[in-house]
């Protein structure tokens, strides 16, 4: 009798403690596989071949050097006759690829294809329009919606010289070139809309072809510029990693 009776008390006490045993023994693979598996919501903002269409308008008043004569040998110097730009930018944005790279770097590359009118209420010319192509690298920390970028752009264009009407320091010719180059942050609403601000270096120039008859003197302003992103068609899921 004493025997069935801890025999009995044996197969209760091991019923009681196996549930409570086993759900105890789940707790750290649970807790490690939802650490492993925390969504990233930028894969539903950033990935491979999403389209967006972008406008940007900045205003551009402070006048510096061109930043490459160093290398051309130029003097470092601005001109007297200042300007201001605002350029006007409607792009389509291209992500080429989906998130990836290690640590600060992990982020995604947008090509941009632009076209530009730019409005010059402070200096010789009063408008200047042209097509332009970029590059964008956005930095995309996990489940940031504030994405830090850098950009590169450059383009050919028209503006309305004023050089060959004899106005000192204005643009030799119509046909320029322009190059940009900028960095901010882009804010993400949700996977369709974002807003972003940062500021912006322009270069506008025709490269010495007007030389030697007319002086490339050339426009280097540099300010602040803010944008409107709007995803394109309907959304996709992101590509892996």
């Amino acid at each position: 009798m004493r025997g069935n009776n801890l025999v009995s008390f044996a197969l209760i006490l091991s019923a009681l403690t196996r549930p409570a045993l086993g759900q105890h023994s789940k707790i750290p693979s649970s807790a490690k596989t939802a650490r492993h598996l925390k969504a990233d919501f930028n894969r539903s903002i950033f990935y491979r071949n999403k389209l967006e269409l972008s406008y940007e308008v900045g205003w551009l008043p402070w006048n510096i050097p061109l930043i490459f004569d160093v290398f051309l040998g130029s003097p470092y110097t601005t001109w007297p006759l200042k300007y201001t730009m605002v350029p006007n930018i409607a792009s389509l944005r291209w992500q080429v690829d989906g998130i990836h790279g290690p640590s600060v770097l992990r982020g995604s590359t947008d090509f941009t294809f632009s076209g530009s009118y730019t409005a010059i209420p402070r200096g010789a010319e009063t408008r200047y329009a042209a097509f332009d192509f970029g590059i964008r690298r956005n930095f995309i920390p996990r489940n940031w919606r504030i994405v830090p970028y850098y950009e590169m752009r450059g383009g050919v264009g028209d503006i309305n010289a004023k050089g060959p009407d004899g106005v000192l320091y204005a643009q030799g010719q119509d046909l320029t070139f322009t190059y940009m180059m900028g960095s901010g942050a882009r804010y993400d609403f949700n996977p369709r809309f974002s807003l972003a601000a940062g500021a912006t270096y322009m270069h506008v120039s025709n490269a010495y072809l007007s030389q030697p008859k007319y002086e490339d003197f050339g426009i280097n302003v540099w300010g602040p510029i803010v944008g409107f992103n709007m995803r394109l068609g309907k959304p996709k899921r992101p590509s892996a990693p």
